[in-house]
This record gives structure tokens, sequence and C-alpha cells, in this order.
């Protein structure tokens, strides 16, 4: 008798929607919808950085390679001092983090991420429904329902919510829970600039010469840049507790900053911004009654101190995935989607909390603390673990070594061995 395959719908075309629609395809074989509310799949922002965590499981996808098509591979992860720049801290990347995990530490234009992962989710077969704007979803432990705006329903077996932090699908499971994202006083200021527009100023042609992570940091804020593949275009984010109104604010709050970056702020033409938020509470990922649950930001929004969002959101994807190839009715979703929360809630509980820790590291204020933590960086030695969390060979491990493929089967099977000890 062939088995029956559930329909999983995927709210949100965004990282974490695309990675599931993947996986699932991939592993499970089940039918995969994804429903996005835009006229065409765009990602917001500039660029982002894939850590060996998350590589590695695009190598098992099979699209590593067609990533780093558009992707720059960083040599070195530099800390800097804010006043004039100097190094405190250099950690190599090239090639160490192949050697060491198995996948490079790459850097991306976050639109051209989307694209290669909707291309992949669509030629394993997955369907990618535009201008489906979800306004209703209705839930019983027997039917799920899901409404749009132009009057089209969707019956689906599975319901994924990936529809970030402002997710819809967060506030019809928590059924509207205060307990879910906390807007910080941090704000991020992303600006862009040509190539050849700082390559016309000789103090910023070294930050060109080598495709290194750049990061300052200095009292109250930090700043990262790199350079994005494709686009010539050179990646700054300025995160500071300050709101800031525009350029001319910028170059006031950072004017005792290493010069080169208040020639950066002098060219820049322009700035995006937006406030940082992370998730708190202990609002439940799983519908109480139906097959129904969050992934990505819906669920553990991040402060990128770690640069673990995209990361998370894609192991996210894999976990339901490899869950997801050993369900044969839609029955057995239940188990499943319980023991995705128990794992992935772990775990990324300890990356919004390690991301909220090594953001009052960088953003130590001037003073003896300050003083030791540089210290510590240029000797390399301990510091709370260590100032520089990406060079703490224990955290570090943890979190790049992690296999979910095999976290998963583990957690299969020893639900299994309990089921069978019961009956």
């Amino acid at each position: 008798m062939e088995n029956p395959r559930c329909h999983v719908a995927v709210v949100g075309g965004g990282l974490g929607g695309l990675a599931a629609a993947i996986a699932i395809r991939r592993q499970g074989g089940h039918d995969v919808t994804v429903l996005e509310r835009t006229k065409e799949l765009s990602e917001i922002g500039a660029g982002i950085e894939l850590p060996p965590n998350s590589t590695r499981i695009l190598k098992r996808w099979g699209i590593l390679d067609a990533v780093r098509d558009y992707s720059t591979e960083p040599d070195r992860l530099l800390l800097r001092s804010y006043r004039d720049g100097s190094v405190l801290s250099d950690v190599g990347l090239v090639p160490f983090m192949e050697e060491a995990y198995g996948a490079p530490w790459l850097l991306i234009h976050r639109a051209n991420f989307q694209k290669v992962l909707a291309k992949e989710a669509e030629r394993l077969g997955a369907t990618i429904e535009l201008e489906f704007h979800v306004t209703e979803i209705t839930c019983t432990s027997t039917s799920i329902v899901v409404s749009s705006a132009a009057g089209a329903e969707l019956r689906p077996d599975v319901l994924l919510g990936a529809d970030g932090l402002h997710s819809a699908c967060r506030a019809e499971i928590q059924q509207g829970s205060s307990n879910s994202h906390v807007v910080t006083e941090n704000m991020a200021y992303r600006i862009t600039i040509k190539a050849e527009d700082m390559q016309s100023h000789p103090e910023l042609v070294s930050l060109l010469e080598s495709p290194d992570i750049n990061g300052w940091m200095g009292p109250g804020a930090h700043v990262v840049s790199y350079t994005l593949k494709e686009t010539d275009l050179y990646n700054f984010v300025f995160i500071c507790g300050a709101h800031l109104g525009d350029v001319v604010e910028m170059r006031d709050f950072f004017r005792g900053w290493d010069p080169r970056l208040r020639l950066l702020l002098d060219i820049a033409q322009g700035v995006s911004k937006w406030p940082l938020c992370t998730s708190i509470g202990t609002g439940e990922w799983v519908h109480p009654e139906a097959n129904f649950a969050l992934l990505g930001d819906a669920c553990h929004a991040m402060l990128p101190f770690l640069a673990q969002g995209a990361a998370q959101a894609v192991e996210d994807g894999a976990i339901l995935g490899a869950l997801f190839e050993h369900v044969q009715h839609k029955s057995e979703v239940r188990d499943s989607l319980i023991i995705y929360e128990q794992l992935r809630r772990s775990r990324s509980t300890k990356i919004v909390q390690g991301s909220i820790a090594n953001g009052e590291i960088l953003h130590m204020q001037d003073g003896e603390a300050q003083r030791d933590r540089d210290r510590q960086l240029r000797d390399d030695a301990p510091f709370e673990g260590y100032p520089n969390r990406w060079a703490d060979p224990v955290f570090q491990k943890w979190l790049f070594g992690h296999d979910v493929f095999a976290e998963a089967y583990e957690s299969r099977v020893s639900h299994q061995e309990s089921l069978a000890s019961k009956s």
C-alpha cells in the first residue's frame, strides 16, 4: 500500500520558509505550498552572514555551490578598537572553518540567498503562491483552513508559520500572548557604499584588499563591515543604543571613532535603519490542537551579535525535514512537531541568550572592564569564557559543529523506544 503524503503549507516565503520547503520536499516527499503575501519574492536588507552550521546543511542539500556563486568567503574575522581601528583579535576563517566544521563561512546578499533557495524549492516540486495574503487561520483537531485577502482558501494537513517577527501565525497559536518578543534599545543602521567610491580614498583601500569581516567595538555601539559579491557594494552595519535620525546624527555619534569610519559616514548618501528585537517568554511554538507550528523569527527572533539569525532559520527547516522524513500520515505529524519544538527551543534559546551576552561584550563602556577585555583579546586569554565568542573553542564547537540531522535521528529513535515501552 502506498504511503499517503501530507500537504504542508508554509506561511512566508523568506529564508526560513523556503528552507523548510526544501527540507520537507527532499526528505519527506510531502506536498509543499509556500504562501507569500508579496507580488514577488524580495528580501529586505543587504548582507547576511552564513556560518558553517548553516552552510554545512546547504552542502548536504546540494546547493552550497549555487550559494557560493553569489557569496564572498572572508579570510578572517577582525575585532578592532573603535578609537583607531587597531586589531584586538584576529580569527582565521580560511581554511579553518572547512577543515574544522566541513563547510565555509560565507557572506551573501539576502536577496541572492533567497533566490537560490526559491529556485531549489521549486526544482524539488514545491509550489510558491505569490500574493497570498493570509488574513485568517481556523484550526481544529481535525482541520486547518487558511484564508487569503482575495478570498482564496487552502486546507493543508500541516501549517508552518514562517512569517517573521510580527507573525500572524504566532498570534493564532499563542492567542494574543504578550510573551513573544521585545523591542530592545538597540538600533541597526545599514549603509552600503560602492567599492569604486571607496577606492578614491586611499585611507579606505585597505578595507577592500582582503575579504575580511571587520568589527569595531566601542562604548554603547559596534560596527560590522564586509564586501558583497555580485553587487560591487561594501556593507556597513552600525549598531548602537541611540536612536539617530539620519547620517548627520550618525556622524556626530561616531565622531570619536576610527577616522576611516568617520570618512565613510562623510561619503555615505543615505542609511536604512530598524529597531532590533529579540524573543522573550515561553509562548508555545505548536498549536494546542492542530498540526501547526512556528519557525524562524516567528518564534526565536535574535539579536545579530552572533550572526545566527539566518543560520537558525535554516536549522529549523532542516530538522523539520529530517523529522518529516518518517511521517507517513498526518496523524503522525503532531509528535514530530512536539519533538521539533523540544529540540529547537533549547538550542535557539541558548543562542538568543548568547547573542545578548555578546552584545554586552561588544558595547562595553570605556573603563577598567573594557581595558581588561581588550588586553585579553590581544593575548587570546579567557574572559568569562572568551571575549570573542567566535574564538571560544568550546562555544565555537557547540555553535558551528551542531548536527541537526543526527539530533533528529536520535530524538526519533528515543521517541519510538518510549512508545514501545508503553505498549
